[in-house]
């Protein structure tokens, strides 16, 4: 019996600041096939929150780069790509998409991937990232959407034709996030939790005014935003002007994402657009109730009423009302917490998705002799 081939896979990413896309490679390389795929990440500047945990992978480990405006990634990763001979590079977020596709094509890498996250509007603003994400894209042997809605976007906005775009959930560990015993109530009043970057796409500001309407109206509920970004000193002056700053703990960035979800009754989203966010399916893996705004690739995944509480985006007072429904009744936690754990572990792991990618290579690597 033949020894399967072994392939070289390259992961390239922006950088490993905090992020969706960071920890949806981060899943991805934990559970691939290490017999078949040899994978390495190359992040294109610095080395952000998730050096550490990217270097505990086990596997070759790549900052291009100590700066973003300092461009030796070019180079650097030209150098790599030629010395290593990757027979895959998955790029994963805008500036990976935009440098390391073109470079891999031109050195003749034979498998070209990205991982789009979502259908983000500021392709729509800008000429020019509109015309290098079109321009890219036409050098994708495929291309992973995480949702049905982006991959709408990227074959009727962006002219990606149709057989090159596969749909590809983001997963995750369900097993490290399930609570070792169920949810009871604790002292101290009630947590609503927010995990996110800080930047206008999470609308963090929109958050804090729902926290301001409900602790009108419940006397011991607390709040929690753990998450880092440009925003954060513009969001506390926020929380003190809405008189908010000793019910309002800003956590930065939390190593262990489960100690937040394990200490609040609500996770609270209020982005303005999204892909199939993953802070929502740990909270789903960990039984702890969403709720969140009927966006496209939220509806995609989760039922109103049935697994969470959906909301029109932007509308405050909806929000008010979803989540005091939630903090007043321990029995309709209960019920979306089980059937939201239920819907993640069969169809949102990340194994599923590391399967489901790694499939994706072999269609379009050479047959083996």
């Amino acid at each position: 019996m033949t020894t399967p081939q072994k392939y070289r896979v390259l992961h390239v990413i922006d950088s490993f600041d905090l992020g969706g896309a960071q920890t949806a490679l981060l899943n991805l390389i934990r559970c691939a096939d290490r017999e078949r795929f040899e994978p390495e990440v190359a992040c294109l500047h610095g080395r952000g929150v998730f050096w550490e945990d990217f270097a505990a992978l086990g596997v070759p480990v790549h900052s291009l780069s100590p700066a973003k405006w300092l461009p030796l990634y070019v180079w650097r990763l030209a150098r790599l790509l030629a010395a290593r001979r990757f027979d895959i590079v998955h790029c994963h977020l805008f500036g990976a998409n935009w440098i390391a596709k073109p470079l891999a094509a031109l050195l003749g890498v034979r498998v070209r991937i990205n991982h789009d996250q979502c259908n983000d509007r500021r392709r729509h603003d800008s000429r020019l990232a509109r015309w290098l994400d079109t321009a890219t894209n036409r050098l994708s042997t495929h291309v992973c959407a995480v949702s049905k809605s982006t991959r709408d976007f990227l074959v009727e906005r962006e002219g990606v034709p149709d057989d090159r775009v596969s749909v590809v959930y983001n997963g995750v560990d369900v097993a490290r996030f399930t609570p070792a015993q169920p949810r009871g109530d604790r002292p101290g009043g009630q947590l609503v939790a927010g995990v996110g970057r800080l930047v206008p796409q999470k609308d963090f500001t929109l958050f804090l005014e729902v926290a301001a309407g409900l602790s009108r109206r419940c006397a011991d509920v607390r709040f929690v935003i753990a998450g880092t970004g440009p925003e954060e000193a513009a969001l506390q002056a926020k929380a003190a002007a809405l008189g908010l700053a000793g019910r309002v703990r800003f956590a930065g960035h939390v190593a262990d994402p489960r100690t937040i979800y394990e200490a609040a009754e609500v996770l609270l989203l209020t982005s303005r657009y999204e892909g199939t966010p993953l802070t929502v399916l740990e909270a789903m893996a960990a039984g702890l109730p969403v709720v969140a705004p009927k966006l496209d690739g939220l509806e995609e995944i989760l039922v109103d009423g049935v697994d969470c509480f959906l909301v029109p985006p932007g509308d405050r007072a909806k929000f008010v009302d979803r989540v005091a429904d939630l903090l007043a009744s321990a029995e309709q936690r209960a019920r979306f917490a089980q059937a939201a754990w239920a819907k993640v572990a069969a169809s949102f792991s990340a194994k599923t998705m590391a399967a489901q990618v790694e499939n994706i290579y072999l269609r379009h690597l050479p047959a083996e002799p």
